[in-house]
């Protein structure tokens, strides 16, 4: 879908030029480097998930080894929407886990017919019907291990919120792409070539959006990039959008506490009803 810019023209501005269930792409302009880049660091590493976290084997007769599956499930992606929904292990009163912080899983497959028994990712039984491993409506999700027969895998996991700041399976951006410049007007790149910079380095779909600067016109050293493309590519624990949202949400609210310890800083008094304060919108 093609998407109109929000917001008036002094203000940062998006425009968003495809949307489906795993992937956004659109346009920020009129902010700044590192707004855009900060931005993209907070979809990759600062969105909470939910992610298996502890894995308990009760039998492994499996080729597998415990501390290889236990990592296969750990990447798992697991669908997060209601992830608001669940408190930090940190945050928890529990003494290790509890409905509140975290979701549990089961497996139990024994392979007691000749040939390959294959298992599954959507075989994970969950304790909430509303965190499940992520899988298409045509496919039963993620290989997790083959079995021969006479072997059995049994194991019981904790699913627990996190974000990627802390490992990677609770990211929910496969990749992030981001350029601004697509002609290089700026100059912040300088191409390694062999003959032709043109034709060993092709223009990316972005340079449509902007035109080249006439080479012969002298050069702005204090140009800065305004305009920055996104393509958010999700693993399908959150929509797209719900990505983004969150992203901006979480920037926000590390300026507010930024905000928040500069005005202690300088008004150390009127800093004991801090949290008390209404919550910034």
């Amino acid at each position: 879908m093609n998407g109109a810019g929000v917001g008036d023209s002094n203000q940062p501005q998006v425009r968003i030029r495809s949307l489906d269930k795993t992937s956004v792409d659109f346009v920020l302009s009129n902010t700044q480097l590192s707004v855009a880049n900060s931005l993209r660091r907070a979809m990759i590493a600062e969105v909470p998930t939910m992610a298996i976290d502890l894995v308990q084997f009760m039998e492994n007769t499996t080729v597998l080894a415990d501390e290889f599956l236990a990592h296969r499930l750990g990447l798992v992606p697991l669908v997060s929407h209601n992830v608001d929904q669940f408190k930090y292990t940190r945050d928890c009163t529990c003494a290790e886990y509890c409905k509140d912080c975290s979701v549990e899983f089961t497996l139990h497959v024994k392979c007691t017919e000749p040939g390959t028994r294959v298992v599954y990712s959507s075989e994970l039984i969950s304790s909430n019907k509303d965190v499940v491993p992520v899988s298409d409506d045509d496919s039963r999700g993620i290989i997790l291990l083959k079995m021969r027969k006479g072997q059995e895998i049994n194991l019981h996991c904790v699913a627990k919120k996190g974000v990627a700041k802390e490992h990677a399976k609770w990211s929910p951006c496969a990749a992030v792409g981001f350029e601004y410049d697509p002609h290089n007007n700026l100059r912040h790149l300088s191409y390694w070539y062999e003959k032709s910079i043109k034709e060993e380095w092709p223009l990316s779909k972005n340079a449509e959006e902007e035109k080249e600067a006439d080479p012969d016109a002298p050069f702005d050293f204090k140009a800065e990039p305004t305009t920055f493309y996104f393509n958010v590519e999700t693993v399908g624990s959150l929509d797209p959008q719900q990505v983004v949202l969150t992203a901006t949400r979480v920037l926000q609210e590390k300026l507010v506490g930024l905000q928040l310890a500069l005005e202690e800083d300088q008004n150390p008094g009127a800093g004991a009803n801090m949290e008390d304060a209404e919550p910034w919108v």
